[in-house]
């Protein structure tokens, strides 16, 4: 994809902060952090969001997910780590191109989690949602 900002970084053609890196995945900071150290954990391979990747390559993504979140821990003395990944416009996908957000948290960083509510009607939900999973 050649207008893929991620694709880009992946081909060294822009440049990042890059923090880990192996056949299937790159990661590197965030240019707009969340909280110091949040990260990136991209695809190598483009694809546009989470639900086109194979479950192989999903695996070895999350293989390099986990070895950023424990290096962030540790090296940022982190309290929790947020795993995040947006699929859409509507969850937030800024960037067209399977990413992993790794942000690194402490008890006093001023983030919120969102809020959960109660849902009306929760037997049709979960009928909706059986019907497509069989």
């Amino acid at each position: 994809m050649k207008a893929c900002v991620f694709c880009k970084i992946v081909e060294g053609k822009i440049p990042s902060h890059k923090i880990y890196e192996d056949k299937q995945a790159l990661a590197f900071l965030d240019i707009n952090p969340i909280t110091e150290g949040h990260s990136l954990v991209v695809s190598k391979k483009h694809y546009n969001h989470f639900l086109e990747a194979d479950e192989r390559e999903l695996a070895e993504l999350m293989k390099a997910t986990k070895k950023v979140s424990e290096a962030l821990k540790k090296a940022l003395n982190a309290q929790g780590i947020n795993i995040g990944i947006n699929i859409g416009r509507a969850a937030g996908q800024l960037v067209d191109h399977l990413h992993i957000h790794v942000i690194p948290r402490h008890g006093n960083d001023g983030l919120k989690s969102w809020e959960g509510k109660p849902i009306e009607n929760t037997e049709e939900t979960l009928k909706k949602i059986k019907a497509v999973l069989g």
